[in-house]
């Protein structure tokens, strides 16, 4: 098995996508608002998957999946993803206002997709957990509503961290946001990477040049992962193979 990792389709089919005939796609947000790399950033994230993942993969979906508010406007994206080879991890990022009751949510996905929130998915020995994050302490202007929203996701983190126990070989984390401030600073959550004996996370959230402020590499014992999916060139990066 090897696991791929990438943040950031941002999806928004109107009607059912046929590979066949892309020139019938339409989409209600075209992501080329954001600069020219992104024009039919979906047909490229289509063509370049297929192309890397088999169906014995899996690969691992840190957030921000689709634009749409509700789960039923989402239904063409998360058909889209079930056109794709590979088991599907997934997270929820700050744009996924659709994913509201996890119930509900589960029960609209396609064969080949799962979702994590406060607990973990296992594939072979490793354990997948997460959740969103959100910006931490000592980025420019926090303020205490993202105090309370950072202390949720940590409580959320480690819900997740804590379910998935000590029967498994490895623990990888997705996380939309970077899990750090721009500085780098070790926070409460790297502590509970290290606690928990995570070896590898992957985030996205950060597009263009904000992507200059990532972590990425080893630091702390832990491989950090950038995927954002316009700064990996919409191809689905090799994280691990097993």
């Amino acid at each position: 098995m090897k696991i791929f990792a990438i943040a950031d389709t941002h999806l928004s089919f109107s009607r059912p996508v046929n590979p066949l005939h892309w020139c019938d796609v339409e989409t209600y947000k075209p992501m080329d608002m954001f600069g020219e790399e992104w024009h039919g950033h979906y047909r490229k994230i289509y063509d370049r998957w297929v192309n890397k993942v088999n169906h014995g993969d899996l690969v691992l979906l840190p957030g921000d999946i689709s634009w749409a508010m509700r789960l039923g406007e989402a239904r063409h994206d998360l058909d889209f993803l079930g056109l794709l080879p590979g088991t599907i991890a997934a997270v929820a990022g700050n744009h996924d206002y659709w994913w509201q009751s996890l119930a509900k949510v589960r029960a609209a996905l396609p064969p080949n997709m799962r979702v994590i929130q406060n607990d973990h998915l296992v594939f072979g020995n490793i354990a997948v957990c997460g959740s969103r994050g959100w910006v931490c302490p000592g980025v420019d202007n926090f303020s205490e509503a993202d105090l309370k929203i950072y202390r949720r996701e940590l409580i959320r983190m480690e819900n997740s961290l804590q379910s998935a126990g000590s029967g498994v070989a490895e623990i990888i984390v997705m996380t939309h946001f970077m899990p750090v401030n721009d500085r780098h600073e070790k926070n409460e959550l790297v502590e509970l990477f290290q606690r928990y004996g995570v070896g590898t996370v992957v985030y996205g959230h950060l597009h263009g040049a904000a992507a200059g402020i990532s972590l990425t590499g080893r630091r702390w014992g832990i491989d950090f992962h950038l995927v954002s999916a316009d700064v990996i060139n919409f191809t689905p990066k090799l994280i691990r193979k097993t």
